[in-house]
């Protein structure tokens, strides 16, 4: 998987994905990421790559040219035409459906913008998906953009040292993860579950499963409408609800 990220501050980018499991994902050849700056494609010697909106109005806006530059630089590199995610409050919110589908992708081209936005002409022209992290304003695009290459990058095989994992963790059938533990066998005047450490398989099995249902009932419930339950599932939710 290849990330290139249009960006004001590539440096953000390269320095925020370079440690951990990410870091190493990209020293193994398993995830690039290349930060590609749009000033570098300014006409002017200021290397200016905003100004003032047509209509009047508060701060600058990011021009059409130096953007699409920038994305051609790209794309030229490319086996076939990429997807490009801009990163605004305005797309449809992220969420792990969404970062599944695009870690079947080989090449994903992220635009950050700034300021008061980007020209319109450039984005109807490049863009090919509105995606937001939320209903909240950011002063850029940047962290947005490394949320969703962290969460992309760890579907891809290989970049997690237990593939497993991120297929049970949170979100996976559309529940919250269940609770987890680690020694010592009591901490705090807590102790772990007596299911735990029980070594019964198919027990503990029962009791992750019914806990992920009880934490997604408690705190998410809103996921249950699309959340994969079988009539277990169902008959232990009828329980919970009374």
């Amino acid at each position: 998987m290849n990330f290139h990220v249009m960006t004001l501050f590539p440096d953000m980018i390269t320095q925020g994905l370079n440690v951990s499991i990410m870091g190493k994902a990209i020293e193994k050849g398993l995830i690039s990421i290349n930060a590609v700056d749009i000033r570098d494609f300014s006409t002017n010697k200021h290397m200016k790559v905003d100004d003032y909106p047509y209509g009047g109005g508060a701060g600058m806006v990011m021009q059409a040219q130096p953007v699409y530059d920038a994305y051609k630089s790209i794309e030229n590199n490319c086996k076939k035409k990429p997807r490009v995610i801009y990163m605004t409050p305005q797309g449809k919110v992220f969420n792990q459906s969404i970062a599944q589908e695009l870690a079947r992708e080989e090449e994903l081209i992220f635009l950050c913008g700034h300021y008061e936005g980007i020209d319109e002409r450039v984005l109807e022209e490049i863009v090919t998906d509105n995606i937001s992290i939320g209903d909240f304003v950011l002063t850029g695009g940047e962290m947005p953009a490394m949320i969703m290459i962290d969460a992309i990058s760890r579907l891809i095989p290989e970049v997690l040292h237990n593939d497993v994992s991120a297929e049970i963790e949170s979100f996976h059938d559309n529940l919250l993860e269940y609770p987890q533990y680690t020694r010592p066998e009591e901490v705090l005047g807590r102790r772990v579950p007596d299911v735990l450490l029980s070594g019964h398989h198919k027990n503990i099995d029962t009791w992750r499963r019914e806990q992920s249902l009880l934490r997604t009932y408690e705190r998410r419930p809103d996921l249950l409408k699309d959340a994969i339950l079988d009539k277990k599932d169902k008959a232990f939710l009828d329980k919970l609800k009374g």
